[in-house]
Parts: C-alpha cells; sequence; structure tokens
C-alpha cells in the first residue's frame, strides 16, 4: 500500500472545500483509485485465463474523517442530493441509490471476512466514464476498500482488498465478474501493463513504450443484451470445459478441445477455440510488447478482434465499424480491437503518438456518418493503481 504524503498536492482544493462544505470538518485522509482498459485477453478471467490490462489516469477518488460512531454517511460529487447512511453493526441491506450499493457491498464482506470496522464521512467524486467499459465499478470498490483497510488499520495487501470488491460486486451487486478489474485497480504500475494470471492471482509488470499510444474509444452503442448475453459465454464455456474433463478452460488446450468437438456443438465448440486461443495470445502479446516487438503485438491484437468477431460473437457492427476504421487510418502503423465484455462498448487502439491525430480524424469524420453515434475518445496513460495518504 502507498501512503506518500508528498502526493496530498495532488487533491483538489475544491474537493477538499466541499467535503468541509458537507461534513463541517476537514477531510483527513483521501484514497484513489483508477479505472482500466484490457489490452488483450477478453473473457479469459472468469476461464482462470490470462489478461494483460493497463490502468488509466481516470481515477475514482475519495476522502473521509473518522467519526466516534459506527455509522459511515457518504456522498458523491457526482450524485448531488443523494445522501448515503447506514451503519456498519447488524445486518446491511442494498439502500436506495446504486453508487451507495457497491460501499455497502464492500463493508458486507470485511465484516464476512472477521475484520472490525469503523464509522466515517466520506466524500466520493470520479472522472472515470461511465458505460465505456473502464471499470469505474471496480475502480469505487478498491478505492473503498483500500480506504477502510487505512483507517481501520485493517492489515490487508491490494490482492486482498481486491478480492473484496470481486466478492462485494458478485454477492452483494449481483454481477458474476471476474478478478481482473478490481486486481489491476489495486495494483497497477505506472507505464506499465500487468500481465495478471486469473488462477493463482501473480501479476508481471510490462512496460509499454514511451512513444506507444493507448487508446479508448466508446462506440456509445446500446449494450441492451449484455447481460444475458455473458451469462450465455459462461455457460458454454463450462460446457466445455466439463466435457473435456477440466474444471476451467485454462486446463484445456487445442488438442483436447479437438478431441472432444464431435461431443459439441458449433457454438459451444467456437466458444471454448476462443478462450483456449486467448489465453495463448495474451501471454504472446505480453512478450511482444516487452521486447518492443510492435509488429508482432499488432498482429495478435488483430487476431484477437477476429476471435472475438467470428468464434465469441461478442462484437456488434458499431465496434467492428470502428475497429475498422482505425486499422485502415494506420494501415499497419497501429491496432483496433475489441474491448471489454463486448456487445457494444469499447475498442482498444494502440499507435505512435504521431497517429493518435490520423485515428481522431478517421473516426471523426466517419463513424458517426456511418452508424449514427458519436464516438467518445480518450488518449489514455498507463497509470499507478490503489494510493491512500493521509492529509
Amino acid at each position: 500500500m502507498l501512503d506518500n504524503t508528498s502526493q496530498t498536492n495532488q487533491v483538489d482544493e475544491a474537493f477538499l472545500q466541499a467535503f468541509t462544505h458537507i461534513f463541517a470538518q476537514e477531510a483527513k485522509t483521501l484514497s484513489v483509485s483508477p479505472g482500466r482498459v484490457n489490452v488483450i485477453g477478453e473473457h479469459t478471467d472468469y476461464n482462470d485465463g490470462f489478461v494483460l490490462p493497463a490502468a488509466l489516469q481516470f481515477t475514482t477518488q475519495i476522502l473521509c474523517s473518522p467519526r466516534a460512531d459506527n455509522i459511515i454517511n457518504a456522498c458523491s460529487v457526482q450524485y448531488p442530493g443523494d445522501n448515503e447512511s447506514f451503519s456498519i453493526d447488524g445486518d446491511i441491506k442494498p439502500g436506495e441509490f446504486a453508487w451507495g450499493n457497491y460501499l455497502r457491498g464492500v463493508v458486507v464482506e470485511l465484516k464476512k471476512a472477521g475484520h472490525t470496522l469503523c464509522g466515517m464521512d466520506v466524500l466520493i467524486t470520479s472522472n472515470v466514464p461511465q458505460g465505456s467499459g473502464l471499470s469505474s465499478s471496480a475502480a469505487l470498490e478498491v478505492a473503498f476498500g483500500g480506504l477502510l483497510n487505512h483507517c481501520c488499520n485493517l492489515g490487508l495487501n491490494e490482492q486482498q482488498i481486491a478480492l473484496i470488491g470481486q466478492a462485494a460486486e458478485n454477492n452483494f451487486i449481483d454481477c458474476q465478474c471476474g478478478i481482473m478489474d478490481q486486481l489491476i485497480s489495486a495494483k497497477a504500475q505506472n507505464n506499465h501493463a500487468i500481465l495478471i494470471d486469473c488462477k493463482d492471482l501473480s501479476t508481471r509488470a510490462v512496460h509499454i513504450p514511451e512513444n506507444l499510444a493507448l487508446m479508448v474509444i466508446n462506440s456509445n452503442y446500446p449494450r441492451k443484451l449484455a447481460d444475458s448475453e455473458y451469462n450465455q459465454r459462461r455457460e458454454a464455456c463450462e460446457l466445455a470445459a466439463s466435457t473435456m474433463g477440466v474444471n476451467k478452460l485454462r486446463e484445456a488446450n487445442m488438442d483436447m478441445l479437438l478431441d472432444v468437438k464431435s461431443k459439441l456443438d458449433d457454438t459451444t465448440f467456437r466458444r471454448a477455440k476462443h478462450i483456449i486461443s486467448e489465453n495463448e495470445r495474451v501471454l504472446a502479446a505480453a512478450d511482444a510488447l516487452a521486447n518492443n516487438k510492435l509488429n508482432e503485438l499488432y498482429s495478435i491484437m488483430a487476431e484477437a478482434h477476429l476471435s472475438l468477431k467470428d468464434d465469441f460473437e461478442i462484437t456488434v457492427p458499431a465496434t467492428n465499424g470502428l475497429v475498422d476504421i482505425c486499422n485502415t487510418a494506420l494501415d499497419g502503423r497501429g491496432v483496433a480491437r475489441q474491448t471489454g465484455g463486448g456487445f457494444g462498448g469499447a475498442i482498444v487502439c494502440l499507435c505512435d503518438l504521431n497517429d493518435v491525430d490520423t485515428v481522431v480524424k478517421a473516426v471523426n469524420d466517419q463513424y458517426e456518418a456511418k452508424f449514427s453515434l458519436k464516438a467518445d475518445i480518450y488518449v489514455c496513460e498507463a497509470s499507478q493503481g490503489l494510493r491512500v495518504l493521509d492529509l
């Protein structure tokens, strides 16, 4: 955990003043946790596979001051008028505000783990774009978990905080996400992607070259069927794994899959084919990035998009169109692919910094005209994970 008082000057003065205005006292502690983009490795996390995300400069920040009782009072700059309040004692039920339920869920999971918590006044702000697939929920869970860990002297490490956040989302929010979002938010390093083994949660930092731009382009395509389609993909993966006699597709290889092809319907076969091949691509991509073999990385990411499009079938015309627009504009000098859960959402684009303007112009000139949607374009920096500091 990073406690670095030298970073105090990064705290927005208006944010500090807002806390004082709301709670009639000064904030004592700040917790900061970032959103993320996944460079490669889609739907592999819940199959115990590999992923290669990077944290972004967009963060959720939480100010707090301790209370003498066991009440947590929370407000959000983004939701003025929503005054969340609950006791850490007794049975905690879902509350009125969606964002507040993430806080409640974290408290519930920490209590389940046997931790003694403390009351506090909390103010939240975030510039993680919501609805762009940049994991604003994980940033909130990790920032709040890190805050409670620090202020209540729980002694948790970053991995444990990430697991608490995932459990809150799985059990209290009822979103069956893997560990990737919370773990990258907790453990990220500046200027690095993080290779995560979702089976044993081991991590390896992979340096991102200074001249490589990391762009996230949100299609703004409405993700109406995402939840039901996501569950169908999980069920197909589980069916393929059980047919091969393994617990998770991480334990399978392509020869094993081909051996049982006649026992699987075509859709289930292709779902498993994506996961098994994607795990191989993630490891190859991490090595290519680490060794600055960018053309090799671009080729691997292009294969990953085709696998998502043809085998896992989570792309839509709008995201495929964005990928085509970017790849045509870059003409081999970079690559774009679907990122995140799919059925809309965002694409990630890697290219030389000098080509950023080329991509932006191509998207602005072509995307809305073709799809009647306006894309949001973010030029990102690979940034640091969770940090908590006393003010």
